[in-house]
């Protein structure tokens, strides 16, 4: 593990063997260290951006260390509809058959301005691609999800989702919205045990996104995306079975 962090949890190197991942925001930051640890542990990992050069590198790089079948889904979640969330639904049911998780991790982090001066127009991106494309996606991918002996549901959340924060705008409420529908989802598909459902705050780590929002921090004092992969791993693993409801924070987490 890099960025200082021991591992808390060492996954089988078949852990996901035979599984099919969809991970939103697979082009950088965490969610292409997500998609890259999938595969390398066995999963088909569906990679879905925005921009495709970004996807194609992660797609190379996956084909290159795995036997696994990556697929390639160029999307901009600030235009994805039902339409377009019915169809990937449709297209993962032609090429693979099945989906057994989702991590959602795609947001953008929008304007840091007072609420006072927060332009409309960028509010309304920000919880469109933060917050309605995931109830979209897991909409339609819910009975793919739903069919699977187990099957797992992960959102990258964030500290600001918790308690909000001056000048975090459209994000802040973005992210406590993705706790609402995380612990939503959980309960309503927790009778049944078959769909596990989390909310995962990583914490201060060295990505695009946190060098916006912190201009004047070193990144050398963050922990990089990999350093988490342990417990991405767990909550999308069988390992996790039973394991529900939870929003839980990558620093203080100390394994199962």
């Amino acid at each position: 593990m890099t960025g200082g962090h021991a591992p808390r949890y060492r996954p089988p190197a078949d852990l996901l063997r035979d599984r099919v991942v969809l991970v939103t925001g697979a082009g950088a930051g965490i969610g292409r260290a997500a998609a890259l640890a999938y595969a390398r542990h066995g999963a088909d990992v569906v990679l879905l951006g925005r921009t495709r050069a970004k996807l194609e590198a992660v797609f190379d790089r996956i084909v290159a260390e795995t036997a696994t079948k990556p697929v390639i889904v160029p999307a901009d979640l600030a235009t994805l509809d039902e339409a377009a969330a019915d169809n990937l639904a449709e297209a993962i049911r032609d090429d693979y058959a099945r989906l057994d998780g989702i991590l959602h991790n795609a947001s953008v982090l929008g304007p840091r301005v007072p609420v006072a001066h927060y332009p409309a127009a960028a509010w309304a991106e920000v919880m469109h691609v933060n917050a309605m494309a995931p109830v979209l996606l897991t909409r339609a991918l819910l009975p793919l999800l739903e069919a699977a002996p187990d099957a797992s549901i992960v959102f990258t959340s964030s500290g600001v989702g918790r308690v909000g924060r001056a000048y975090w705008g459209a994000y802040a409420v973005s992210k406590f919205a993705t706790e609402g529908l995380s612990q939503t989802l959980a309960d309503e598909l927790e009778s049944a045990g078959r769909v596990r459902v989390n909310a995962l705050n990583p914490g201060g780590t060295r990505t695009a996104m946190r060098a916006a929002a912190y201009p004047a921090e070193d990144p050398a004092t963050l922990p990089e995306p990999q350093a988490h992969m342990d417990l991405y791993l767990y909550l999308m693993g069988p390992d996790s079975a039973g394991v529900t409801g939870r929003s839980i924070d990558a620093p203080a987490w100390r394994g199962p």
